[in-house]
């Protein structure tokens, strides 16, 4: 075996690096997630148990389901079961919410009871992105599918809007008409 690679044993008791902060460059969007979300007063935003019960077991906090959720869409991952899989073995994940894995029921449960919540987060995470020029005009496109958690057309055409547009591209997908109401 010495004209092959060798890997480092697994019964090593320090295989990765010790710090979670070496996996994720400076310049990864989940940096951004983390940012925003810690400046959001979710309260404010409607949110139920932001406050934590003095009784039963402890819960997640909002800030971290919030976090996992949009991680979600940024990444397309829709299902609970995947966001939970992903938590425990994603090193990006891992970091936004410093090791917490909530299983699936979890993360379900926190979409159904939140969900107006979450789309007014959507929103001011697109609002402040694109002030702070991070967002790109396809990433912003696919950004429309996270607020209102339907499918648009984000092929190069509709890419090619300007920013400005996209209120009315929302508003073309969220239509009555469009909706079959």
């Amino acid at each position: 075996m010495k004209r092959f690679i060798e890997g480092q044993a697994r019964s090593q008791s320090i295989l990765l690096p010790e710090c979670l902060d070496d996996f994720v460059d400076t310049d990864n969007p989940v940096r951004v997630i983390d940012a925003v979300v810690d400046e959001l007063d979710l309260g404010q935003l409607g949110f139920d148990s932001v406050e934590p019960e003095l009784t039963g077991q402890p819960a997640y906090h909002s800030f971290v389901l919030l976090k996992i959720y949009i991680y979600g869409y940024l990444n397309r991952i829709q299902s609970s079961r995947r966001l939970e899989r992903e938590a425990q073995r994603n090193m990006e994940l891992m970091w936004l919410v410093g090791r917490l894995a909530p299983d699936f029921k979890t993360i379900a449960n926190f979409r159904k009871d939140n969900g107006k919540a979450i789309r007014n987060v959507c929103r001011q995470f697109i609002v402040v992105c694109r002030k702070l020029n991070l967002l790109s005009q396809a990433v912003v496109s696919q950004a429309v599918v996270a607020i209102d958690g339907r499918a648009c057309d984000t092929s190069p055409r509709v890419i090619e809007f300007p920013i400005d547009g996209l209120k009315a591209l929302k508003n073309r997908h969220t239509s009555p008409r469009h909706l079959g109401v």
